[in-house]
């Protein structure tokens, strides 16, 4: 038995009728609830609010869609927040109107990432991980990264995640429609109905406002998850992921920073994610993971970032 198989993983607990892990996820569900207010105040304040001020909120708002989807949400599909099912499907419906997808086709598409683990395609061109970096890339090379941040909004097959939903059963693919219909609809009225005048039907100047903000959260959120997989090893567990530790980066984003910790064991729980890297530390370090010094967002800026078509093995930077 090696050294990653006997790895102790301590799983939090607590008698919580409403937590099922930990009363510390409140905060990440509190965070969720707060982007929704944010999305909904943004329509309501439109018609009042200088256009200056209205972009610095759109702006806003663009990057809470990439720390909600990759912090709040990514954390939700890994270990649910709540006991009773019935409030992980309202929260997941929450989820999918502030960041305008369903949290449940969310899920599967991250689950296929997990399968794949940012692979690189095979004899036949393609990958178990939909959102590989690699896919659409050459020669065994990550793609282009404008490429990979600005297309792959586009790159989505909702008729393939709707297949992979059913083999979980009819409830992930009821709920799956119900979140889409639930955020197309809010979208649709916030199209339509002008609030300082709810007779004049077509607001199309919030619309031409906040959907470039909406598009720009999901490829911000695209590039997290570029530096989060460039440089790392997709031939070795342990090295998967490209972490990055800093502290007020890690808060925001619920310890997803750790991401080669998150590859290896998937199910860690965020509020043990620290702990958990301390316990795994030397065995990182001899098989040389990759950390970064910042945010993954802007990996770009990594003064050891890796060169096209170098060998992973020549441009990692081992955890000290």
């Amino acid at each position: 038995m090696n050294a990653a198989e006997t790895i102790h993983i301590e799983r939090p607990a607590t008698d919580s009728k409403i937590f099922a892990h930990t009363r510390w996820d409140v905060v990440p569900a509190l965070a969720g609830l707060f982007h929704l207010f944010y999305f909904l105040a943004m329509y309501l304040l439109f018609p009042f609010t200088p256009l200056w001020v209205m972009l610095i909120m759109g702006f806003v708002y663009a990057l809470m869609i990439n720390a909600n989807i990759n912090g709040v949400a990514h954390n939700f599909i890994h270990n649910p927040f709540f006991r009773p099912d019935w409030m992980n499907r309202i929260f997941g419906v929450i989820e999918s109107i502030a960041c305008c997808f369903s949290q449940t086709y969310y899920d599967a598409v991250h689950m296929q990432h997990h399968k794949g683990n940012a692979d690189r395609p095979d004899e036949h061109g393609k990958t178990v991980d939909w959102i590989s970096i690699y896919k659409h890339g050459h020669d065994g090379e990550a793609e282009n990264p404008w490429g990979y941040v600005f297309l792959s909004f586009f790159r989505d097959n909702p008729a393939a995640i709707k297949r992979e939903l059913a083999k979980r059963g009819n409830a992930d693919v009821r709920w799956g429609t119900i979140e889409l219909t639930a955020f197309i609809s809010v979208l649709l009225l916030m199209a339509l109905i002008v609030p300082t005048n709810p007779i004049a039907f077509i607001n199309w100047r919030y619309m031409l406002f906040f959907l470039p903000f909406f598009y720009l959260g999901h490829c911000f959120s695209y590039l997290n998850g570029y530096f989060r997989h460039y440089g790392a090893n997709p031939d070795k567990p342990i090295a998967w992921g490209v972490s990055s530790y800093g502290k007020i980066y890690n808060w925001i984003f619920f310890y997803n920073g750790y991401h080669a910790e998150h590859h290896f064991r998937p199910k860690v729980h965020w509020t043990k994610m620290e702990q958990f890297q301390r316990q795994i530390a030397e065995l990182q370090k001899r098989e040389g993971v990759r950390v970064i010094n910042h945010a993954h967002m802007l990996g770009f800026l990594d003064p050891n970032l890796p060169k096209r078509g170098q060998p992973a093995a020549q441009t990692t930077e081992a955890v000290s």
